[in-house]
């Protein structure tokens, strides 16, 4: 029996419909979605909110439920940062995207959000998969560092077998011998993923690098690998946020980078939205 997740044409690529002008996965268009790594407070992200609209970027990244590997680290605002990426939708129109950290929250993320993301550190919780799994809601699925793309792929397949077909795959990178950089961005696994997967492909190369004077290049030179989308962190005041504050790039340099995004997606007959 083929795997629900493997190709069953060459040529075979889903798309994903966010609302009437976001798909992922369309072969016209990349995806780009940015935000701070958390939700601080609702003056955050209105900032945030209104540079993303400013750059013509529809979706908007923040965590609530954050899964820290330091007990003494923030942990996020729980439901209250929901309810705070809720009013921001509501005021923007910005679609959002935020983190699922364990089962015992699951359904309220599946309630209010337009997009679940299941974080690297969950990609092995079956209770997330199953509920997911049994909602159409879009799903973006990173894949852990310690991962196989096999592995990866499996955990997708969960998933898709209770009946979800939407799902994103994103490559976070992947921990290897070096200490210099926080992860390894594998892109021979994302190629990997292309060939042999259907499912859309978002690259996060916040995550991957750790350590924000790197990752323009690193987005230029996923782009021009021909995914479906990217997904970097930004932050109005980078030095001060309360997660993740060397990978956070901030709002200003965001046009930078999405000037030089649409040079390379010209290059390939793409348009960034």
């Amino acid at each position: 029996m083929q795997n629900k997740y493997q190709k069953d044409h060459p040529n075979h690529k889903s798309s994903i419909s966010i609302s009437n002008d976001i798909t992922i996965g369309n072969p016209d268009q990349t995806i780009f979605i940015s935000g701070p790594c958390s939700v601080e407070s609702i003056d955050q992200l209105e900032v945030t909110a209104e540079n993303l609209i400013k750059n013509n970027i529809k979706i908007i990244r923040a965590g609530c439920f954050k899964p820290r590997t330091n007990p003494y680290s923030f942990f996020g605002l729980g439901s209250e940062g929901l309810d705070l990426l809720c009013d921001i939708r509501s005021k923007y129109g910005l679609k959002i995207i935020t983190e699922v950290r364990d089962s015992s929250h699951v359904d309220e993320v599946i309630e209010k959000s337009d997009i679940v993301q299941i974080g690297a550190k969950a990609m092995w919780d079956y209770g997330i998969m199953e509920a997911c799994g049994k909602s159409n809601k879009p799903v973006l699925l990173k894949r852990h560092f310690g991962a196989t793309v096999t592995e990866f792929c499996k955990m997708a397949e969960f998933i898709l077998n209770y009946g979800n077909e939407n799902v994103v795959l994103c490559e976070r990178g992947i921990r290897s011998f070096g200490t210099e950089t926080r992860f390894t961005l594998d892109v021979c696994g994302i190629e990997w993923l292309k060939a042999n997967t259907h499912l859309p492909i978002i690259v996060d190369p916040s995550h991957a690098m750790g350590y924000r004077y790197a990752i323009k290049n690193l987005v230029l030179a996923s782009l021009a690998l021909n995914v479906d989308g990217i997904m970097i962190e930004s932050h109005p005041s980078p030095e001060n946020a309360k997660s993740d504050a060397d990978q956070q790039i901030p709002l200003c340099e965001l046009e930078s980078i999405i000037q030089s995004s649409k040079t390379v997606l010209s290059s390939i007959n793409k348009e960034l939205i």
